[in-house]
């Protein structure tokens, strides 16, 4: 990768990184969960609207890349954990650490019990459904179709939120606000791994059937 290439990747993955940290800070903050999980879409909108780079917005188009694709990929799944460590890091001098630190314990303490096969599956389909958005948006932007890239952004993210599929970038910042930081890379390992292959899902369907009508 080039470093200007380099640099811009990462730049946009800790960009990113921070918005969703600000995602996960407000949907610890507020007591109704739907609500939370609607205001924490604002994160990935910002995100596909700025052009920045995540890391569950990026891997699954890792079958319609070339091989170099890859790193770019694992670059901004770096600068997205150093964002959401940046942002958790940021709010813990101020009132806001207090209000969701208790909240980010619970959340990861039921996601680090969690079997390895669950932590796979529950990625797999967060994974898919952040393809969804971000492949939705993409449409809706080149269609000129404003008010469905909302909802075709906001939606799946919602979804996620609420079914309680794992989030490989959003659960990094629940570790960092539950101070367990160093108990997650082997779990935000695993989670990674469930997003790729369900976000790569889809389009390696998509590209085996065009393959067959070929």
């Amino acid at each position: 990768m080039p470093v200007e290439s380099f640099k811009s990747v990462f730049a946009k993955s800790i960009m990113s990184g921070i918005l969703i940290g600000i995602g996960g800070i407000v949907y610890l903050s507020v007591e109704n969960k739907y609500l939370g999980a609607f205001l924490f879409s604002l994160g990935l909108f910002t995100i596909i609207q700025f052009g920045f780079s995540l890391y569950t917005g990026k891997v699954g188009y890792i079958p319609e890349k070339p091989v170099s694709y890859i790193k770019e990929v694992a670059v901004t799944l770096l600068g997205n954990v150093l964002g959401t460590a940046f942002t958790a890091a940021a709010v813990f001098p101020t009132h806001i650490r207090s209000n969701i630190h208790e909240k980010a314990v619970s959340i990861i303490s039921i996601k680090i019990s969690d079997s390895f096969l669950s932590q796979i599956i529950l990625g797999f389909f967060c994974g898919m459904l952040m393809y969804i958005a971000v492949e939705n948006g993409r449409m809706c932007r080149k269609k000129g179709y404003d008010t469905s890239a909302v909802f075709g952004t906001v939606l799946p993210v919602i979804v996620f939120i609420l079914c309680g599929f794992n989030h490989s970038v959003a659960d990094c910042f629940y570790f960092f606000a539950a101070d367990l930081s160093f108990k997650g890379a082997l779990y935000i390992l695993i989670v990674a791994v469930g997003n790729a292959l369900g976000g790569m899902t889809i389009p390696l369907i998509k590209k085996l059937f065009d393959k067959q009508n070929e």
